[in-house]
């Protein structure tokens, strides 16, 4: 049995946690530079996808005039009076259609809300609407993951999806998404051949085909979004913060049977 003075000193170890649960809290300096960082990079990534998101400069190449390259039998640098050029992001583009007689500006809308009907019939509106879902998740929970790096910086967060918890889901959410944007653009791009649906949409005198085509700089600035997501995950794990938090209730439990005998 245990005498008096160890049931005092039990009790008075139980409560000193819950007492000083919000100063045991505070960060530490390192752990405020740390969470600072990843704040300012969840900030810049919810920024950079946001902007990226709406250029078209996700897909740029060369289309090629058959029509006309082979009634005059063209070879050569004879081509590139039938080479145009193409231009295209997740909202619109620009195509240049050129087959002999000067080249056919025009700009196009990819939008799939009913306000803008064009190239509906070309592209593939399912994986299209997922592609911009996924864009739209990427800048809320960036933003969402940036507000509360810096709680976890500045303030007393608890145990609960406003601390270390959410900072390892609203990142983990933001990078898988980063990485689906990627993976279902590219798979819009190549397996629906969409830079030949878009150029040949509304034309009935020519046939064109992609001559060369090549994922654009706002294609690559969403592979950097994913990457600083990932660096904040270790940004994450140097602050000292381990996944799942389990390490101190089973620590605290240790320390009072230990005292309590």
């Amino acid at each position: 049995m245990p005498s008096l003075q160890q049931t005092l000193l039990f009790s008075l170890y139980l409560s000193l946690p819950l007492s000083l649960s919000f100063s045991l809290r505070m960060p530490s300096l390192q752990q405020t530079l740390l969470f600072s960082l990843s704040g300012v990079l969840a900030l810049s990534s919810g920024l950079l996808s946001a902007v990226v998101s709406g250029l078209p400069l996700w897909v740029g190449g060369s289309v090629l005039c058959l029509t006309g390259a082979e009634l005059v039998n063209a070879s050569g640098p004879e081509l590139e009076k039938f080479r145009g050029e193409l231009s295209y992001g997740l909202l619109g583009g620009r195509r240049v259609r050129q087959c002999g007689l000067g080249g056919r500006a025009s700009s196009f809308n990819l939008s799939v809300l009913p306000v803008f009907p064009e190239l509906l019939s070309a592209i593939p509106v399912g994986l299209h609407v997922s592609v911009l879902f996924f864009c739209g998740v990427v800048v809320l929970f960036s933003s969402v993951a940036s507000g509360f790096f810096f709680f976890n910086a500045f303030g007393r967060p608890y145990e609960t999806l406003q601390g270390p918890l959410g900072l390892y889901l609203w990142t983990a959410i933001s990078c898988v998404s980063s990485c689906l944007v990627m993976i279902l653009f590219a798979s819009e791009v190549s397996l629906n051949h969409l830079s030949d649906r878009i150029v040949n949409f509304n034309e009935a005198s020519f046939v064109y085909r992609t001559h060369s085509e090549r994922f654009g700089r706002c294609f690559w600035l969403f592979f950097l979004v994913f990457l600083l997501h990932a660096v904040n995950f270790l940004l994450i794990r140097l602050t000292g913060v381990q996944f799942p938090f389990r390490g101190k209730e089973s620590e605290l439990s240790g320390g009072a049977a230990d005292l309590m005998y």
